[in-house]
């Protein structure tokens, strides 16, 4: 039903031209003013082609690809759970 996204940082010299056409290749959820920086989610199955397309563009410093996707995020605990000790 939802298709996979990605998510990538792309690091920009001009706010202005970052603002109006990084919304061609994909969904600009933030740009930060200070850092100089857009982050943005793509298509991961257009991911590679969408990253050298941003590439070549004249005001983008680099691209960065974002690893959220592959960190495990199911934790283990093997310490048991002592709140029921602490219960009045």
């Amino acid at each position: 039903m939802f298709t996979e996204r990605s998510g990538i940082i792309v690091w920009v010299n001009d706010l202005k031209a970052a603002g109006k056409q990084l919304e061609k290749y994909g969904n600009v959820h933030f740009i930060s003013k200070k850092l100089h920086y857009a982050a943005m989610y793509v298509y991961t199955n257009r991911l590679d082609e969408t990253v050298k397309q941003l590439q070549k563009l004249p005001f983008v410093k680099k691209v960065e690809r974002s690893y959220r996707s592959e960190i495990k995020t199911e934790y283990n605990s093997n310490i048991p759970d002592k709140t029921r000790f602490y219960t009045l």
